[in-house]
């Protein structure tokens, strides 16, 4: 081989080397992108202007674009969530139940809650209904699939019943419309839920029917597959150790373990079963 053409071998492998070091440390240097999930219930506003503080701090810490996406409902954050498009999720319990058994999210902090929730049916203050079983034949409205308050432990409730037909509100605030007008004799939804929409519908008057005996497990925080292991142990110190007025404004326990789940999917897995005859009139629950 001519030393003209060693030397040509050489520049050549030189720049090579050159050119995959710069495209190495372009790459080092381009920001993380993370996407949080949470679940607005139609208050976007409320739900950006409550993570300011969060975003900036871990921005900061763990040098990444933080980018905050308020659903709806839980129906739409499964899709979500299927699709991997969250990095982060502040989920209540069914969604959170959900996402760690089927997608492979892990939860790394319990919610913050005032009070356990219960499931409970609400019906207008003038409603001759007085027991659950007076639901039989009747109209009801449920949340969507993913809650566990409005959806999962209602219909457990409800095993055995014939119904005239189910009506899926898009939002807890709307299960408490649809009484109010008459469309659905009864609704379900959260203690919580409850006590915090009933008096955001004017003079409309509510009682409670029925309250579930079961504990509802506290929502989570998750983190998703889609993260790299390395930064998920990165990112939950920096929540551990996040000032107190961040940690509060977003609600979530820094120095709790998560909550266990199984018996909540179990009772999703049993609910999941009748799931097909929902739409059907009359439903016939069994």
């Amino acid at each position: 081989m001519s030393s003209q053409l060693s030397r040509r071998l050489f520049i050549l492998q030189t720049l090579l080397l050159l050119l995959t070091a710069c495209a190495e440390e372009e790459t080092s240097d381009q920001e993380l992108e993370l996407v949080i999930g949470v679940i607005s219930y139609g208050e976007e506003k409320q739900a950006l202007e409550r993570f300011v503080r969060f975003r900036e701090y871990l921005g900061k810490k763990a040098r990444a674009i933080i980018q905050l996406e308020p659903t709806l409902n839980e129906n739409i954050a499964i899709e979500r969530i299927q699709r991997g498009a969250w990095s982060l999720v502040f989920a209540p319990p069914g969604l959170a139940a959900i996402a760690s058994v089927n997608y492979q999210y892990s939860a790394i902090f319990p919610l913050q809650m005032e009070d356990y929730p219960r499931s409970i049916f609400v019906v207008r203050e003038d409603s001759p209904l007085r027991q659950l079983k007076d639901l039989q034949g009747k109209t009801v409205a449920l949340g969507q699939p993913g809650s566990a308050t409005g959806y999962y432990f209602p219909l457990h409730s409800l095993s055995g019943f014939t119904l005239t037909e189910i009506l899926f509100a898009p939002t807890p605030k709307t299960v408490l419309e649809l009484v109010a007008q008459g469309k659905a004799a009864a609704g379900a939804l959260s203690s919580e839920e409850y006590n915090f929409y009933r008096t955001k519908l004017g003079s409309a008057k509510f009682r409670i029917l029925f309250t579930d005996s079961q504990n509802v497990p506290r929502g989570s925080v998750l983190i998703g597959p889609n993260v790299e292991i390395n930064r998920q142990q990165l990112i939950r110190n920096y929540m551990k150790d996040a000032p107190p007025n961040v940690v509060e404004d977003v609600g979530y326990i820094p120095n709790a373990e998560p909550p266990d789940y199984r018996n909540l999917i179990s009772l999703i897995k049993q609910v999941t079963s009748i799931a097909k005859r929902l739409n059907s009139k009359p439903v016939r629950l069994f």
